[in-house]
């Protein structure tokens, strides 16, 4: 959390009558206002994690318990929604893994600084996109190659 708002998309990451966090200038206070933040995420994403593991657990065995007199259309449907299911979870995984790397670039005091360029990354772009590694002309540099 970040002054007395939470670091999510849209949400201000400072109040109005504080002072803007800079990356380089980062007190222990605003590191562990920063942190608590990120973990927050971070564990809300172990729970959806869970919650989709058991969900797609239950369908799979009720798609088991179902299999008599499916057809072929039955039968897609049932494989679009586990690959669906699946691709949740992948989603989920791979967006826990990026707050686990802001929690490990803020503990390494890289957290905030572009690893392109090594200019700070606008407080603006860290409260919408909180685990950013990069400036916004350094991403559209990588987005442009792998275009």
């Amino acid at each position: 959390m970040l002054g007395n708002r939470a670091i999510a998309v849209g949400a201000p990451a400072v109040a109005r009558d504080e002072q803007p966090l800079t990356a380089g200038a980062r007190s222990l206070v605003d590191a562990e206002r920063i942190r608590r933040a990120l973990q927050a995420r971070h564990d809300e994403l172990t729970v959806e994690y869970e919650r989709a593991v058991a969900d797609t657990q239950m369908l799979r065995t009720a798609q088991t318990t179902e299999r008599n007199g499916d057809d072929q259309a039955d039968y897609g449907t049932k494989s679009a929604e586990r690959e669906t299911a699946h691709s949740l979870i992948l989603a989920i995984l791979d967006r826990r893994k990026q707050f686990e790397r802001a929690l490990a670039r803020l503990d390494a005091g890289g957290y905030g600084r572009c690893e392109g360029c090594g200019t700070a990354i606008p407080i603006e772009r860290l409260e919408i996109f909180p685990c950013a590694t990069a400036c916004v002309s350094c991403q559209q540099e990588r987005e442009r190659r792998t275009a």
